[in-house]
């Protein structure tokens, strides 16, 4: 496999949410979520919960090559609930939660699942990137944050307006008028965008958190295309810095509103062999 793999934490010193990992043949990212500046009700943490359901994904998806990846999520999931049920409140509304998206190849086939604003992105051998994301959440959230994307990012209106969306945002999550993600229910594996493609119409696939994803979803300073060949030649770290670049340029959110100024940011870039 040849696999390049970077990440940063949205602050220097700050625990870093995400998660990723390979083993031959299968790669994970998962993107830790809760409310910020609230309580969980795990004494873990979001980190912890992301980190454990990530390695217990990628060792079940590995272990078991051909149990198809909706049935190894909802396993997982169900283990890492059995890990903290007993010492931490999990009916909690803001207890962790956090994305997934998961690839693991066959003999002919790409495998895939993708649950929660993660991005996906298979290039083939045309040169054509497809970006597979799951929108549910992105559609909520525009339907609830026009209120907090009126401020100035980092300001004390803008932090008391976010506290607010998320707020409303987590009491959405996992229903169907909602959006679906990876926390205490292991039936959210059962809503998760799933598929295959033929394993030699590829070239590479790429695992990205919304945090790296900014630069095309959030800035429009580049689109799919551009952005694959930034990792194949220079590295997922030249994308975050490129992410990095363009949020010190807006600190205040005018030109680019967003609920936080940086975000912990993931790219991992898979060149098919």
């Amino acid at each position: 496999m040849n696999v390049a793999l970077g990440s940063l934490p949205a602050e220097p010193g700050q625990e870093n949410e995400d998660f990723a990992a390979v083993a031959p043949g299968a790669a994970v990212l998962l993107d830790g979520a809760g409310v910020a500046g609230a309580e969980t009700g795990c004494t873990h943490g979001i980190a912890w919960f992301s980190s454990t359901l990530g390695g217990l994904l990628l060792s079940s998806i590995t272990a078991h090559p051909v149990r198809p990846l909706v049935d190894c999520l909802t396993d997982s999931i169900r283990v890492v609930r059995s890990l903290h049920e007993d010492s931490c409140d999990l009916t909690y509304r803001a207890s962790p939660t956090s994305t997934v998206v998961a690839v693991r190849t066959g003999a002919d086939a790409l495998e895939y699942l993708v649950l929660g604003d993660s991005t996906l992105l298979l290039t083939d051998k045309a040169g054509k990137t497809a970006a597979i994301t799951d929108q549910r959440l992105d559609e909520v959230g525009k339907r609830l944050r026009g209120p907090v994307d009126a401020l100035p990012t980092g300001s004390h209106e803008h932090s008391a307006a976010l506290a607010e969306y998320r707020d409303a945002l987590t009491g959405l999550r996992n229903r169907p008028d909602g959006f679906w993600i990876a926390g205490p229910d292991p039936r959210a594996a059962e809503h998760a965008l799933t598929g295959a493609v033929p394993l030699r119409s590829l070239t590479s696939v790429t695992l990205l958190s919304d945090g790296a994803t900014r630069l095309v979803d959030s800035f429009a300073l580049a689109d799919w295309e551009e952005l694959v060949p930034v990792l194949g030649s220079f590295g997922p770290d030249e994308l975050i810095r490129r992410v990095r670049e363009a949020e010190g340029g807006d600190p205040n959110g005018r030109r680019w509103p967003r609920g936080k100024v940086r975000d912990d940011a993931t790219a991992l870039h898979w060149v098919l062999l």
